[in-house]
């Protein structure tokens, strides 16, 4: 809770900046504000500054070598240079996701199949898992890329990437795959041993880091067509001026919220417990979508049946309680959340479902006040 009040529980959209990145930021906007591509001393500095970050980046991840990190400006890019990067440099037509993917990874590899590529969606199972053997199932040795992600953006649960990296060089050898960890790595020992894939995205600003800057992780030896042209700026991998300042943010809320895993998972994961509790014994006919499978410790996807979810987020809203809904409004029209209709609910029960998501900076007692708040708020509602 705020000082003011007032409840953030959007920690999914985007998370409180970390002092620890704030104070590299400032410090790097003042001390290495020159263009990294350039051959003077003050570019040197900011050069300097961005390899520096890159090779922290890279010990963080347990990477090989910091070149296996590209920087670029978020999430979204990171997860496009790696579906369609790989898919263009591989050779093969066939990609394979799972239904419950982030927009940046559907919307792409669906871009794809209008230029010939043979696109599978994977569907999850009622929890949200998706099976290591589904995916292994549909591929061959056409199959270019898999792509799933570590953790879901929607409900929270977490997907076996491991086991389906392995699976899937198993099926189809030569495969490249792919995990979007945006979510994922604030609470979860996120390393490239622990997926054992070979693309990793991240996003700051999921974990404590500034907006508009992210990465992706490239193994050594996977191919990359770019998807923006100009410079050779990343090793040719992702032109463009570097975000210089934006990347030493990054890398110092990475390891701030690599150290803060175990606090993290305790009292975060606790309050989320606790807001679970609470509300399920005020409120005994809400329904916790995602218990069946393991989930991150900050995400509670709670669905009211009977109760409208956009009519409930006005509310809440109103109240200074701030949480977001599993549909989004497009064109003036609201669709049912294709997570939510993946895992075999009705648009009708999709339309009813709010993610609560609580963040680094949540303290003891904000759960069972968010309840509380909660459960008022249905008293209200029509």
């Amino acid at each position: 809770m705020t000082s003011t009040g007032t409840m953030y529980l959007d920690h999914a959209a985007t998370t409180t900046l970390r002092p620890e990145a704030l104070m590299a930021l400032e410090g790097a906007m003042q001390r290495a504000n020159g263009n990294a591509s350039g051959t003077h001393a003050v570019a040197r500095q900011a050069k300097n500054a961005l390899e520096e970050a890159r090779e922290r980046a890279a010990a963080i991840l347990g990477a090989g070598r910091p070149h296996d990190i590209v920087f670029t400006s978020g999430g979204t890019e990171a997860d496009n240079l790696a579906v369609v990067g790989a898919a263009l440099a591989s050779g093969r037509d066939g990609i394979v996701v799972s239904a419950i993917e982030h927009k940046a990874v559907l919307e792409p590899a669906r871009a794809l199949s209008r230029l010939g590529f043979d696109i599978i969606e994977v569907l999850p199972d009622a929890s949200g898992v998706v099976s290591a053997h589904d995916v292994a199932a549909v591929l061959t040795e056409a199959t270019a890329v898999v792509s799933v992600m570590a953790a879901n953006n929607e409900i929270g649960t977490l997907e076996p990437v491991r086991a389906i990296a392995e699976r899937a060089r198993s099926a189809a050898p030569g495969v490249v795959v792919h995990t979007d960890a945006v979510q994922a790595f604030v609470g979860s020992d996120l390393t490239v041993g622990s997926t054992g894939v070979d693309l990793i995205s991240l996003s700051a600003h999921k974990f404590g880091g500034p907006k508009g800057i992210g990465l992706l992780y490239v193994a050594p030896g996977t191919r990359l067509d770019p998807i923006l042209r100009g410079g050779g700026h990343e090793a040719g991998r992702r032109p463009g001026t570097s975000n210089v300042a934006g990347a030493v943010a990054m890398v110092a809320a990475m390891e701030a919220a690599a150290a803060d895993r175990e606090r993290f998972a305790m009292v975060v994961g606790g309050e989320r417990d606790a807001f679970e509790t609470y509300l399920i014994e005020m409120v005994p006919d809400v329904i916790v979508n995602g218990t069946g499978a393991p989930r991150m410790p900050h995400f509670s996807h709670v669905r009211f049946p009977g109760r409208s979810a956009e009519t409930l987020l006005i509310l809440m809203d109103q109240a200074g309680l701030y949480a977001a809904a599993g549909s989004a409004c497009q064109s003036g029209a609201v669709e049912p959340s294709h997570v939510l209709t993946a895992m075999g609910m009705t648009d009708a029960e999709a339309a009813e479902c709010v993610r609560f998501t609580f963040g680094w900076d949540t303290t003891h007692g904000d759960g069972r006040a968010a309840a509380h708040a909660v459960a008022a708020i249905l008293e209200q509602a029509p």
